[in-house]
């Protein structure tokens, strides 16, 4: 894969807290679009074949990550936290994360975790939801952590061991949801053919997707797409048990033909279907039990036709996750084909298709 993928998660940037993720969007999208349109709530976005007659085709992935947030710092120097976005709080317990100061640089901690010693006896309990924990930084008191640079406000977001795994296919690291939807939007302008394109493309990523899809609410009203693409990455659940429709890695990217908040258009389904079975490139249904921004957006105005491109990933919304590279692939390669069929003619065959 590119180097934006490893450059971008490495980067932090819970909901809220996109900057750093939005400055290298902007950076590059200037270089590989005409011209470059950020809405008032950050999300950002570049712009090729402006001048098109045909559609415009707009597809994002989202910057935020899942996280925290200082709430308080405690007279001994801990700090007490809430959570960004859907976290099932045992992840928490004893791992590494990085409190990101003001400046952009980080103040190491761990969340406590009691040992074993400690909880001998019956009445005592580990700790487990959000509201007891308490990250370590190593600060000796209240006013330390303070001239440590601690804030309240401040987000946290997990360390980060990037890992290539031993065989080369795999990749583990934070954040692909969703830094691999922002990176895929950078990967895609750098890899079509304006020639080839019957549509104005657009393309970047939402802020805030994680709490409530609220970026992709003002891009979309100011973009005004004839069609979305949502490009996310959606769990796995094949570490655990295997169905047809619960994501398997390594087996192509997913059709959410199904979510709570967006039942896929049948003109889209088939759509992409036929795409990717003329240019043979492998997917798997995926029905989800959450939503991504094209649920949003397809209630922008008057009503806009979008699909959700997932990208499949073991332990979403944990410390780190799982992505497979033979799915990057299938990823890219179908909206690229698909960007070449979307004419008007091809968005109105699809919207009669229901």
């Amino acid at each position: 894969m590119k180097e934006h993928y490893r450059n971008l998660v490495e980067l932090p940037g819970v909901s809220g807290h996109e900057k750093y993720i939005r400055q290298y969007m902007r950076k590059n999208l200037e270089i590989l679009s005409e011209k470059v349109i950020q809405d008032k709530l950050g999300s950002i976005f570049g712009i090729v074949n402006e001048n098109s007659t045909g559609p415009t085709v707009m597809m994002a992935g989202h910057m935020d990550e899942v996280g925290a947030m200082v709430t308080e710092i405690t007279e001994k120097g801990f700090i007490k936290m809430i959570p960004i976005g859907g976290i099932n709080p045992p992840v928490v317990l004893s791992q590494h994360m990085n409190v990101v100061l003001d400046d952009g640089s980080f103040c190491p901690g761990v969340v406590g975790a009691k040992p074993p010693h400690l909880l001998r006896d019956e009445t005592t309990k580990q700790v487990s939801t959000f509201d007891d924990f308490l990250l370590d930084i190593g600060a000796d008191s209240k006013d330390h952590a303070v001239s440590l640079g601690i804030k309240v406000g401040q987000q946290i977001v997990f360390h980060n061991n990037y890992t290539v795994t031993k065989d080369g296919k795999k990749i583990i690291s934070k954040a692909w949801d969703d830094r691999f939807g922002s990176a895929m939007a950078l990967d895609l302008l750098e890899s079509i053919q304006k020639e080839e394109l019957p549509c104005k493309f657009v393309a970047g990523a939402n802020v805030q997707e994680e709490v409530g899809l609220r970026g992709a609410q003002t891009s979309s009203y100011m973009i005004k797409p004839d069609l979305f693409i949502a490009v996310d990455c959606s769990p796995c659940s094949d570490t655990f048990e295997e169905t047809e429709v619960g994501g398997t890695l390594g087996k192509g990217f997913m059709i959410r033909f199904y979510d709570p908040r967006a039942i896929m258009h049948q003109g889209m389904k088939l759509f992409v279907e036929s795409v990717a079975k003329k240019h043979s490139i492998p997917f798997q249904y995926y029905k989800s039990m959450g939503g991504t921004d094209a649920a949003q957006v397809q209630l922008s105005e008057d009503g806009v036709v979008v699909c959700t491109i997932g990208m499949p990933a073991r332990y979403i919304h944990s410390t780190t996750s799982m992505i497979h590279l033979d799915d990057y692939e299938a990823v890219k390669k179908v909206i690229l084909e698909m960007l070449k069929e979307l004419d008007f003619n091809k968005i109105n065959e699809i919207k009669s298709n229901v």
